[in-house]
């Protein structure tokens, strides 16, 4: 995984200041937030240098040279608190006052063209999630436990899925070595047969929704049948999760199991998000996981804390979606 950007010291603390002036709440006020940041970049506030970089991304995503980039020395708040994981939602809402984080991760999503996804029926519907292990998920297969996670989608059982992940690094030890895994689209299908890319097109399987959709509504068990490849070269899966179903037949069961060998022979990047790391990738165009290379104290390691947002692929994929949002909120749907 090269790096795409490191910010200088300098640049790092004039974008802070920047992003300090904005007024607006973004869990209270997430439209008036948004608009807020926008008007940064329509007054040409905001560093050439920062542009450039963004747009270079999103030129990378529209041409399918590149899925995953990585900016080093971001900035975020100045204090970062440590959260209690039996509810770290409210107390994070309770400790943190400065949203230079937030402000930083919706600046990116303007920047590559990207408008932000939410869902109502997670985290009160806040278009910036914490990605940190709670209590109750351990041991797991959730992003919000504090172990590895199969190479997967997220949201794959959903309707509405992102096309792009990003995530910020507001906490993450030194001393514990946690890597952030990507797949691409491409890269599976390249190991797979003309057949088997076939048979993976057809709506032969299904996945089970994930455990904290589950708690959030109980009436989620698995999803409809599904494709595992569609469009060009993206994919819905779930490693260890989506299965055949059961009126497939039965070339499904070995196209699924030549998509796992692919899976475990295919190219791949891996990137260590560090505390002011920001990692985006490509959420519908390839699959990602979570690695634990070296741990050394457990405890310690279940702090880290990543700020997580959900975009659209471009404004039109956004408004493809217009009758689905919640109390008028843009980007923000159900289940």
């Amino acid at each position: 995984m090269q790096l795409t950007y490191a910010f200088t010291d300098d640049e790092r603390d004039e974008l802070r200041g920047l992003l300090m002036t904005v007024g607006a709440h973004p869990y209270r006020e997430p439209i008036v937030f948004s608009d807020e940041i926008a008007g940064l970049i329509d007054d040409g506030k905001v560093s050439p240098s920062l542009v450039e970089v963004t747009d270079r991304i999103r030129k990378d995503r529209v041409s399918g040279s590149a899925f995953a980039h990585a900016l080093r020395n971001c900035p975020l708040d100045q204090e970062i608190p440590l959260l209690d994981q039996d509810d770290p939602l409210s107390d994070k809402y309770a400790k943190k006052t400065t949203f230079v984080a937030e402000s930083f991760l919706c600046l990116f999503g303007h920047l590559v063209g990207t408008p932000l996804l939410s869902y109502q029926t997670r985290f009160n519907g806040d278009f910036f999630i914490d990605v940190i292990a709670i209590n109750r998920y351990r041991g797991k297969q959730t992003g919000y436990s504090d172990g590895e996670l199969a190479f997967h989608n997220d949201r794959t059982a959903h309707p509405v899925r992102a096309d792009f992940i990003t995530l910020l690094g507001m906490r993450c030890p030194d001393a514990e070595i946690t890597y952030t895994g990507f797949v691409s689209g491409p890269a599976l299908l390249a190991m797979l047969s003309e057949e088997e890319r076939h048979t993976l097109r057809q709506p032969y399987f299904y996945t089970p929704f994930d455990v904290l959709s589950r708690d959030r509504n109980q009436a989620l068990t698995v999803s409809d049948n599904h494709s595992i490849f569609y469009d060009e070269h993206s994919v819905r899966y779930v490693d260890t999760h989506t299965t055949v179903a059961p009126d497939a037949p039965a070339e499904a069961k070995d196209a699924l199991i030549a998509l796992k060998n692919a899976l475990v022979r295919a190219e791949k990047v891996r990137h260590r998000i560090r505390t002011g790391d920001l990692f985006s990738f490509a959420n519908q165009d390839g699959l990602h996981n979570r690695e634990h290379l070296e741990i050394n104290d457990p405890e310690r390691a279940r702090t880290r804390w990543l700020l997580k947002t959900y975009g659209f692929r471009d404004r039109a994929a956004a408004d493809r979606y217009a009758d689905r949002w919640i109390d008028g909120v843009p980007g923000r749907v159900g289940d």
